[in-house]
């Protein structure tokens, strides 16, 4: 069941106190699936994405009685829009030179209207309630505007990215589950490698379920470095994570028999070269930005999103009628 998004709900709408131009967030999946605050919208027949984006915002903008920012990352056409969407329903697009000024204060000011943890919460009511799509989706969203505002090293999107990859390792999605855990652990073995067995193993979890011969190869040279890593830093302790070493360890002995057959492992902090999460194409860049030289970007399975122009269409509004009073 998902959340229909009204600002006469007041958990819904950002604090009147709050700066002006206070930045909302929307995101579409690949599947269509919107999400605006952190609430999945019910779109209802044909209702297009962007419109009920717009229609969610404009009501914001209208109780507040002041134009409202909005970010939005729409991975169907893979763009990043930034819009001004005023009370009488008009919008417009900027540029991202147009958007509102970075730093950590504007940060603050929207993460404090709409708490990241309070949108974790409700990721993991719809999990409790078995609803794993809504959830998925929700996770997908934190993660992407988490990733986009702070930087795919931060703690709270690394935590958005993790639990992303648990649920889609309930989903039965276990390449995309591989792909999201093996990020999380690449970073944790950079930046805090005291905290990197657990995000190793999770990975290891996910990749135990692969079957595409070239995956379970490829995405295995990768974390028997880095559990060769832990272990050559005295940091393989836990039994259970001997045992998963081990486990990869034997597996690609089964699948590779010859060293020479084996590709070269790679560095804890460095992903596969040209394969996305289906080891079918390049990624480019990801949203997070790029890491320590020589290490290429720091989440590279992240599709990278077109640059932000304006006049994108399918957000632009002339302004409309009054909404018919209730």
């Amino acid at each position: 069941m998902t959340h229909s998004l009204t600002p006469r709900e007041p958990q819904n709408l950002p604090a009147l106190s709050a700066p002006p131009l206070v930045r909302l967030d929307a995101y579409v999946a690949e599947d269509g699936s919107t999400v605006v605050n952190g609430h999945l919208l019910e779109m209802g027949g044909m209702r297009q994405p962007n419109e009920a984006i717009l229609d969610a915002i404009a009501m914001f903008a209208r109780t507040l009685g002041a134009p409202v920012a909005a970010t939005v990352i729409d991975r169907t056409v893979m763009q990043v829009a930034r819009l001004r969407v005023y009370p009488d329903g008009s919008s417009r697009t900027i540029g991202e030179e147009e958007d509102l000024p970075p730093g950590r204060e504007r940060t603050a000011a929207e993460e404090e209207a709409f708490p990241p943890l309070a949108r974790v919460e409700r990721i993991i009511q719809h999990a409790q309630r078995q609803e794993l799509h809504a959830a998925f989706v929700l996770a997908g969203a934190l993660r992407e505007h988490l990733t986009l505002r702070r930087g795919a090293e931060d703690e709270l999107a690394l935590e958005a990215r993790a639990i992303e990859a648990y649920l889609a390792f309930l989903r039965g999605d276990y390449m995309h589950s591989t792909v999201l855990a093996l990020t999380v652990a690449r970073i944790r073995c950079r930046t805090d490698l005291n905290r990197a067995a657990p995000e190793v193993a999770r990975a290891t979890a996910a990749w135990q379920r692969l079957w595409d011969e070239g995956q379970v190869v490829t995405r295995g040279q990768e974390l028997l470095h880095m559990w060769e890593h832990l272990a050559a830093a005295g940091l393989l302790v836990d039994p259970s994570h001997q045992a998963m070493a081990q486990a990869v360890r034997t597996r690609l002995q089964h699948r590779v028999p010859t060293a020479s057959a084996a590709p070269p492992a790679l560095p804890a902090g460095q992903a596969p070269t040209g394969q996305g999460p289906t080891g079918k194409g390049p990624t480019g860049r990801g949203t997070g930005g790029r890491g320590p030289v020589g290490q290429g970007p720091v989440a590279p399975e992240d599709k990278p999103l077109k640059p932000t122009r304006r006049g994108l269409r399918r957000f632009t509004r002339r302004p409309g009628p009054p909404p018919a009073e209730s």
